[in-house]
């Protein structure tokens, strides 16, 4: 089962299903009262108003600006393509998002809309969001995206397959979508709403890093609960564990729900003190996220002229 993409202190965790379950299962456990508790004191943290601008701007650096409806047009992903590369059309001081997130279909639209930027085109892929649909259509839905030019590739894991034990079955699909993906990068959707409890949010964090995955995502944004404080938690110390154990550098990224700025820079106060400043950086961690970015940019404008601008100023997604 072991191949290339885990590290060599690993090889052993990874040589068949019997190891890879012993492994996942002797993970220690998540203190649930103090993950939330540790959460919710992280999350109660000022900081200074010469540190907010600076904290709305890293955040809207890392948006990954996303419409995944079954109405998506190529007019409203140019549209959505536009205010990344210029977010609020009256200030070209505001950073560009990280990246556009939308069905593979698309990525085509995407990609020219966002030519001569370094926004990345991201896709979802895996018979998104269910993961309900046989392995070999999984790849050619990677294989679909990556040929019409996403620099990033968004999966779903199989999460029946890992609630029900067959972590093996879970990490050679991982594996095969990150060979299908090339030079693309690879987030790997936990769906943290179904997994239940914290200790099974570390075992898929740990499986999506053993096979391979550059970064692990709490959610499709379908299911509910998705993103939350305390389960990213879980995941942030899962890759600086994993920085600790290899010297590897993953990122995570919490997707759905995430909607003003003020809970943005609580999973930014969480990023610095669980992961480390290093994963400041949209190379390390992301947002998924739509409405979000229209309240940063609210918030920032309140920030450089002293009063609340309102949504007019902004374009609406």
């Amino acid at each position: 089962m072991a191949t290339s993409t885990s590290p060599p202190e690993f090889a052993e965790a990874t040589r068949d299903e019997t190891s890879l379950r012993r492994f996942l299962q002797g993970l220690p456990g998540v203190d649930q009262v103090g993950v939330e508790q540790r959460a919710a004191g992280l999350a109660t943290r000022s900081i200074k108003k010469a540190s907010k601008l600076w904290a709305i701007d890293t955040a809207i650096s890392m948006v990954d600006l996303t419409t995944l409806e079954g109405a998506d047009t190529h007019g409203k992903v140019r549209s959505l393509c536009a205010k990344a590369r210029r977010p609020d059309p009256e200030r070209p001081d505001v950073p560009q998002v990280a990246a556009v997130c939308v069905y593979p279909d698309l990525v085509t639209v995407a990609v020219e809309a966002l030519s001569g930027t370094s926004i990345e085109v991201a896709s979802v892929a895996t018979a998104f969001p269910s993961g309900r649909a046989a392995k070999e259509i999984k790849l050619a839905d990677v294989k679909e995206a990556v040929n019409a030019g996403a620099s990033e590739v968004d999966m779903v894991i199989d999460r029946g397959a890992f609630l029900s034990g067959r972590y093996g079955q879970v990490f050679e699909e991982i594996q095969a979508v990150k060979a299908a993906c090339g030079d693309a990068h690879l987030k790997v959707i936990l769906e943290t709403g179904e997994l239940v409890t914290y200790d099974n949010v570390r075992r898929a964090s740990w499986l999506a890093l053993l096979a391979g995955g550059d970064f692990i995502k709490t959610s499709t944004g379908k299911v509910s609960p998705a993103a939350t404080l305390p389960v990213t938690h879980v995941m942030l110390q899962a890759v600086h564990d994993w920085h600790k154990a290899t010297g590897q550098l993953r990122g995570v990224k919490p997707a759905g729900g995430i909607r003003v700025t003020k809970d943005a820079i609580r999973y930014l106060v969480a990023v610095h003190e669980v992961a480390g400043p290093a994963w400041l950086t949209n190379k390390l961690f992301r947002f998924g996220a739509s409405s979000l970015l229209n309240d940063l940019l609210m918030q920032r404008r309140t920030q450089l002229e002293g009063h609340y601008s309102g949504p007019d100023y902004v374009t609406v997604d």
